[in-house]
């Protein structure tokens, strides 16, 4: 039996990169390592980071599994809106990018090849390839971190719309007149509910002088709080943490409710930092979305927390990679 070929998954982010290898099969990971974005420093510092990474992620496999490895290709999942017929990160506000022809940068430094494809989408596609939405033909996904991306998976591909840019869930708007988002717009479900925002939120709150223990959990340095720092605070009872969540689960089922009306999919899948709130979070996101959308649509459709915790978007930019190059994951 042939030894299976290995491909390389990058899943950058606004936060973190995290890179991997994996078989082509998708039965294991080797290579594994994450690190901090030096957004501060630039797209080219940000794209020889992510050179660093693949290399020392490929020669950690050698060492594992032997020199004679075979590494296909690298897929890199990317922020976006992305032109992917021509590798390019079209626009990234997270990063601050514009116009930053990616695809192009990592292949001429690692002289491998690579497949762009969006962040978001990535996740999704990990989760139906080998996370909680297995099996399911029409999925729709939800990441939640620095920012808030989307994906829709049918029949194990991605849809992409005309011009690349279908599932920004996070741009949804929500509230016509709603928080200011770094799109540009106003009321987008990512001013709410992202990571930055769910830590804004409450800062605001302790500000205007709600009482919480939230700032303890900081030694009272309000700019360390985040998303995190909440989910804590409310595990631990904090009624303003708490509040916070509550609060959030609402936003996050009145989006939910508008996909599973317009996608009526099988299975929404949300994956990020956010699922560390667990049931206190999922448990008022399905009451609301039970009270917004279709019933029909509602009774067909599973909410669940992303299983791939920190590797979805690795997993799914193999699986990118494999459609792309090899036509089917």
């Amino acid at each position: 039996m042939s030894a299976p070929r290995l491909v390389v998954g990058v899943d950058l982010g606004g936060t973190s990169i995290v890179v991997g290898t994996v078989p082509d099969d998708g039965s294991a990971l080797h290579g594994f390592a994450t690190e901090p974005t030096p957004v501060q420093a630039g797209p080219d510092a940000v794209a020889d980071r992510m050179v660093e990474m693949i290399r020392a992620s490929i020669d950690a496999t050698r060492r594992e599994l032997g020199a004679g490895i075979e590494v296909a290709g690298v897929g890199v999942g990317a922020p976006g809106p992305l032109d992917t017929a021509r590798g390019i990160v079209i626009v990234a506000p997270n990063l601050g990018w514009k116009d930053m022809p990616l695809r192009q940068r990592i292949a001429q430094a690692t002289g491998l090849e690579i497949t762009l494809e969006n962040d978001a989408n990535c996740a999704t596609l990990g989760e139906w390839w080998r996370g909680a939405a297995q099996g399911g033909r029409f999925v729709a996904g939800i990441t939640i971190g620095t920012g808030i991306g989307g994906g829709i998976v049918l029949d194990g591909k991605i849809y992409h719309g005309a011009s690349d840019v279908a599932a920004e869930f996070g741009h949804t708007t929500i509230d016509l007149t709603g928080r200011r988002c770094k799109c540009g717009n106003y009321g987008c479900l990512e001013a709410y509910a992202s990571g930055p925002a769910i830590a804004a939120r409450a800062v605001e709150e302790i500000q205007a002088g709600t009482p919480s223990s939230i700032p303890r959990y900081v030694d009272a340095d309000l700019a360390r709080v985040t998303a995190q720092t909440v989910y804590q605070a409310a595990n631990d009872g904090d009624p303003l943490a708490l509040e916070v969540v509550r609060d959030t689960a609402r936003y996050l089922g009145a989006g939910v409710a508008n996909l599973v009306n317009i996608l009526n999919p099988e299975v929404v899948v949300i994956a990020g930092g956010v699922t560390q709130a667990g049931e206190r979070l999922f448990t008022p996101l399905r009451l609301e979305v039970k009270r917004r959308a279709f019933k029909p649509a509602v009774e067909a459709c599973r909410i669940v927390p992303g299983a791939l915790t920190g590797t979805g978007g690795v997993y799914g930019a193999v699986a990118s990679f494999k459609v792309q190059r090899w036509g089917a994951v």
